[in-house]
């Protein structure tokens, strides 16, 4: 049950609209069409505390001064983005209202007016977890003086240190009000809105990539419309372009020009539909954990789905090297998106934290972050669109996926792919790298490391046996123990694509080599580098399980395939790493990254990797269903039937 209580404290508890309207009734009706289930009006703090006693479920709470369109109480109430969220104003800071701090969409600091970036709009959601913190600030606000009983309430629950993100205001309307003037004008811009159309254009991200927003946005929110009406949900969308994402990768294996040619307008609109089912969640506000998991796993599957189309069609008009190509792209794809992943954990530690840790300056690192701040909040520049479009992001992708295999053929649209995908990551790496030196932040201490790195059974045996030691120099996990260990497995892969006769023993010392990082994983990360750790860990196993492939002489659509299982498996994980989720029901039974490499390694010795290839990929693939049914079916029926309380949100897909 949802709960929304209105603080009716301070001048503003007994303004009526010029309809005659009381404001706080007013505020209690608009939160009723928000989705609260019950709205209570509290007098003053000790009040709003005893109501608190007992809530099971998220709080929504506003003071009687805010004077806003009901979409936004909606959207702060469906915010997917954290449990605690409270609403973020642009207006100028007023006495008594409390300033805010934000950084990567997170209130950082309250009161802190020399770094303000905005005001407390006077309206948040507290998440069931944080409760005991707002009853608690609650009860010491009480009995201070200052600022309005609401904006002390505020600072005392950030006082606290739950994690709150910001709800910025767009394209609607929220004024805090004192007066009855400020309510008339307040109300009068409301008015000047149509909500309607303001939620329609706000279904589309606010910062998006280039040909995202140029060539796919400016009419695909007509699309999300239109398929509101039609009763169609965001996970319907997003299956229907898997479909569209299937018949491009099956035309552009065919090859033709007529096949290629159609096979690159599918994609286009396979793309448009995945923009469409995160605009479908946004202007309708259903949003579930599901439907953002399967958002992120379908828009890996269905690109590496048209890799494997384009790898086949390459190989098809006789390249000898399509599938490898294919291959190559989804690892490189894959690594990128850790790095991503992973990097922005560090970011968003990092803002947390308070300015004397990371500093404004540090050298060229410190340099580097002014001018990405600065180019980022130049939106329109050339600058701008250049560093948004310079990354690769999926929507350039695609674009240059789809002209290049219409234009010239899969084998080019591969080698278009695989070319600027590899600028893209050095350009990025280096960037992260040095800004990340700067930060100086250990953000695997905040996260289940052993987990996300997706160590099995014998590595977590292995840390909790030997005693954790701290990297020297300075420099963490990263260099001292993983670097050294692809250099075999580099060796090896070279060997194979050479084509001599690679010994078997050579397979026994690479796999050796490998496994030499789990001496690192009792290193504790304390290094600037080690966001890179999870990464290092895919590219090092793919390389020896495509290394491994290619030695046993196994075709290469299978080995194609078993890195495909795994990417699904890893992207299960980076899914829900972003959400905050725990671990798969059957992650155990996934044997970890060490595991899998083991019994590879023991295949090629035995001269049977085509077999483990294939059974191992099926198995793997069998175990991934069996833990989504698990964790999406089977467990919330057993939730549903021994209620308990809930809270929290999630981010939107798409």
């Amino acid at each position: 049950m949802t709960l929304a209580i209105v603080l009716a404290a301070g001048p503003a508890a007994g303004l009526t609209t010029d309809a005659g309207e009381r404001l706080v009734d007013r505020l209690t009706d608009q939160w009723r069409r928000a989705g609260a289930d019950e709205v209570r009006v509290a007098g003053d703090l000790t009040e709003l505390a005893a109501l608190l006693t007992g809530t099971t479920g998220p709080v929504l709470l506003s003071g009687a001064d805010l004077v806003a369109h009901t979409a936004v109480l909606r959207h702060l109430a469906t915010s997917p983005v954290g449990p605690t969220v409270a609403l973020v104003l642009t207006d100028p800071p007023a006495a008594g209202r409390a300033t805010v701090r934000e950084e990567r969409g997170q209130v950082v600091a309250v009161d802190d007016p020399a770094g303000a970036t905005g005001v407390f709009g006077g309206a948040l959601r507290v998440g069931q977890a944080d409760l005991p913190h707002l009853a608690a600030a609650a009860t010491d606000a009480a009995g201070e003086t200052g600022a309005s009983a609401l904006d002390r309430l505020f600072a005392g629950l950030a006082a606290r240190g739950p994690l709150i993100f910001a709800q910025r205001v767009r394209l609607l309307v929220a004024h805090r009000v004192d007066t009855g003037a400020e309510l008339s004008r307040a109300a009068a811009d409301v008015a000047s809105v149509d909500e309607d159309k303001a939620e329609l254009r706000l279904s589309v991200k606010e910062r998006d990539d280039f040909f995202t927003t140029f060539f796919v946005s400016t009419w695909s929110p007509y699309v999300a419309k239109a398929a509101a009406r039609l009763g169609l949900g965001p996970t319907a969308v997003t299956m229907i372009s898997v479909v569209f994402a299937v018949a491009a990768a099956v035309l552009f294996g065919v090859g033709g020009r007529a096949a290629l040619v159609a096979g690159g307008i599918l994609l286009y609109l396979g793309f448009v539909l995945d923009c469409v089912d995160g605009q479908l969640a946004r202007y309708t506000r259903h949003f579930s954990a599901w439907g953002g998991w399967l958002d992120t796993m379908a828009d890996r599957a269905k690109e590496y789905v048209v890799y494997a189309g384009l790898g086949y069609g390459a190989t098809h008009a006789g390249f000898r090297y399509g599938w490898a190509l294919a291959i190559a792209a989804m690892t490189l794809q894959t690594v990128r998106h850790m790095t991503d992943t992973w990097y922005g954990v560090l970011h968003d530690e990092a803002a947390r934290r308070p300015r004397a840790a990371t500093g404004d300056a540090g050298g060229i690192g410190g340099k580097l972050n002014a001018a990405s701040t600065k180019v980022q909040a130049d939106t329109g520049s050339v600058s701008y669109w250049l560093k948004r479009t310079v990354v690769f992001p999926i929507g350039e992708r695609w674009a240059l996926m789809a002209l290049t295999a219409a234009l010239f053929g899969p084998l080019v649209a591969l080698c278009a792919v695989l070319v600027w995908g590899t600028l893209a990551f050095a350009y990025t790496g280096a960037l992260r790298t040095l800004r990340a030196w700067w930060m100086r932040v250990p953000v695997l201490t905040t996260v289940d490391a052993s987990l996300h790195r997706d160590d099995g059974p014998a590595v977590r045996r292995f840390v909790a046996a030997v005693p954790g030691r701290v990297g020297r120099w300075g420099v963490g996990e990263l260099p001292l123990a993983l670097l050294p260990a692809l250099l075999p497995l580099a060796l090896l892969l070279w060997a194979a694509w050479q084509g001599t006769d690679t010994p078997r023993w050579a397979v026994a010392v690479a796999l050796l080599g490998w496994l030499r990082a789990v001496v690192g994983a009792r290193v504790v990360p304390d290094g600037p580098l080690d966001w890179l750790v999870p990464a290092v860990l895919r590219a090092g196993e793919y390389l020896f399980a495509i290394a491994v492939g290619m030695v046993g002489g196994a075709p290469a659509w299978l080995i194609f395939g078993y890195v495909f299982v795994l990417t699904l498996h890893h992207y299960d994980l980076t899914a829900r790493l972003e959400k905050r989720q725990a671990a798969p029901p059957l992650h155990d039974a996934s044997l970890g990254w060490e595991g899998r490499s083991v019994l590879l390694g023991i295949a090629a010795i035995a001269g049977i990797v085509s077999i483990a290839l294939a059974t191992l990929g099926t198995y793997l693939l069998v175990v991934f269903v069996a833990s989504v049914v698990l964790a999406w079916v089977v467990l919330p029926a057993r939730a549903r039937r021994t209620p308990a309380p809930v809270g929290g949100g999630v981010r939107s897909p798409g």
